[in-house]
């Protein structure tokens, strides 16, 4: 049942701390993660693994060390992340799909001087080059390597440390991390719930990624904040196909069904949609995340008992279209719940709820967060929304200045959205305050413009830009897969829907596929480019 508030000993801790109560709390044997390879992991086996593979891992780095990880959603992602944990490590999550201009940028905003990584997923995903790009400038360290390092006597001293798990992480929280340790410097690498947990980046859609610093009290909120939202099973089993180097991905899809006794089914690509669908219904699952580009795709190729298990989904990261939602309601008989989310607020900040779920808004705000909205000059409804709470951010990482943290000021958060909140509390986002434009003095949504297009020309994709104009300020661009798409068209059904004609874009651009990151956002950098900006 939701409780619907936030309690401090459900994130005064550490995250390691938190993996301990879970086994003691659900019991050791209780099956935790599953993966492609269909090797389930309990509680026993996380906890142990966390600490013979951490053990390893700080005899080449330092207590609080900043240590990329580039790995896909796989089980040895969690005991990656874990194994850092239990040593005194920071994980920084990479998103492999940057590019290497952006993965530079976010090792050097950092600090990252260590990547962790597997050969066998370097090779499946082809990405060799980008590895010879790092290697520049940082350290690769192979997974594979370590395993095959391990011998019978560190698994018989990793049994005995996990069989004594709180005696253990008790020294390594006073300070002893890691061999090459002193006791002089025990002080200053104690680990607090207030240190940092792990780092995430921005997509660096709109210029460098920066850095978003989460310590293990911001992480620990959101998971508990998230678990009061709505009611939860014990037996519930998360099918999570988004990267955990997206926050969605870390927070909801790992970390919550990890340290609240249910499990969770990790996934390495959502693009997967033809294998995908049935292997929920193998696994039987019962709560899917996605975005919405992905739950199309999930559906479109779906057979209709491919989601009998499921209970509910959730979707996030982009606006989740009417389309999407008709289809999913018409082919399963399953609604999405809608939700809302920033990296900077480790992410979750409102969400749609089976009980409660109002269409076309991200529903009723998460416990613990403070909100108000800051008017916005041309914009007669709505404002700009700033959050404060336990889940956000210590601050963040820039290029400009590595490893120097940059707190929100007063705690409170800028989230860039332009939002509404009716009386019911549901939240309604009308667009990023980026994601408009000025044009003969009025201010236009490009998100509402693009639900224009996806309204006339529904199975279609369709992302709309801002570029500059001589006379007007700015234009806006339509940028669609719909090789038919045209001005005439969309100009007739503004005036039937009472639409002013300075919304409806004058220039069309048509592209085969439009450009998508891997968290399933579109990617406006590329699309800036592609209209002329």
């Amino acid at each position: 049942m939701p409780t619907n508030e936030l309690t401090k000993d459900d994130y005064q801790l550490t995250l390691f701390d938190a993996l301990l109560n879970a086994r003691k709390k659900y019991g050791g044997k209780h099956i935790v993660l599953e993966d492609i390879e269909r090797q389930p992991i309990s509680y026993d086996r996380l906890v142990l693994g966390s600490i013979i593979l951490g053990k390893k891992i700080a005899k080449f780095t330092a207590p609080k060390e900043h240590v990329g990880v580039l790995l896909p959603n796989v089980n040895g992602v969690a005991v990656t992340f874990f194994g850092l944990q239990a040593y005194g490590r920071v994980p920084a999550m990479l998103n492999f799909s940057a590019g290497l201009r952006n993965i530079k940028a976010a090792c050097k905003a950092a600090n990252i001087k260590t990547i962790l990584s597997s050969r066998r997923f370097i090779e499946q995903a082809e990405l060799g080059s980008l590895i010879i790009g790092l290697e520049e400038a940082v350290k690769i360290v192979w997974l594979d390597d370590i395993k095959e390092s391990i011998g019978l006597g560190d698994k018989l001293s990793g049994l005995w440390s996990a069989k004594m798990a709180r005696s253990f992480y008790k020294k390594q929280k006073g300070g002893g991390v890691g061999e090459a340790s002193k006791a002089s410097d025990g002080d200053k690498n104690k680990i607090t719930p207030s240190d940092i947990g792990a780092i995430l980046f921005t997509s660096g859609s709109e210029g460098v990624p920066k850095g978003v610093v989460l310590s293990h009290q911001n992480l620990l909120a959101n998971v508990s904040q998230i678990y009061a939202h709505t009611k939860w099973h014990k037996g519930d089993k998360i099918f999570n196909p988004l990267p955990v180097f997206h926050c969605f991905g870390l927070t909801a899809g790992m970390l919550l069904p990890i340290l609240r006794g249910m499990s969770c089914f990790l996934y390495p690509s959502p693009l997967h949609y033809k294998i995908i669908p049935p292997l929920i219904r193998k696994v039987q699952a019962t709560v899917l995340f996605g975005t919405d580009t992905f739950l199309t795709g999930f559906a479109r190729q779906a057979s209709k008992g491919d989601f009998e298990s499921l209970r509910f989904i959730i979707g996030g990261a982009e606006r989740i279209k009417q389309r999407t939602r008709d289809l999913w309601r018409e082919k399963f008989n399953l609604e999405i719940c809608e939700g809302y989310g920033a990296t900077e607020c480790a992410p979750v900040i409102s969400c749609n709820t089976p009980e409660h779920n109002q269409h076309g808004s991200v529903g009723k705000m998460i416990c613990g967060i403070e909100h108000r909205l800051e008017p916005v000059k041309g914009l007669d409804e709505g404002g700009r929304l700033f959050v404060r709470g336990e889940n956000i951010m210590q601050g963040y990482f820039r290029v400009e200045s590595p490893s120097v943290l940059e707190p929100p000021k007063d705690g409170w958060h800028d989230t860039g959205d332009i939002v509404t909140i009716n009386d019911e509390g549901y939240v309604t986002i009308r667009g990023r305050a980026k994601r408009f434009a000025k044009i003969g003095g009025e201010m236009v949504s490009l998100a509402g413009v693009e639900a224009y297009a996806s309204t006339l020309w529904p199975e279609h994709t369709h992302a709309v830009v801002g570029i500059e104009h001589k006379t007007k300020g700015e234009q806006l661009v339509l940028i669609t897969d719909h090789d038919e798409a045209n001005r005439h068209d969309l100009s007739a059904w503004a005036k039937t829907h009472g639409v002013p004609d300075l919304f409806i874009p004058k220039k069309f651009v048509f592209v085969e596929e439009i450009p998508m990151l891997a968290t399933g956002k579109t990617d406006y950098g590329e699309l800036g480019r592609l209209a002329g900006k």
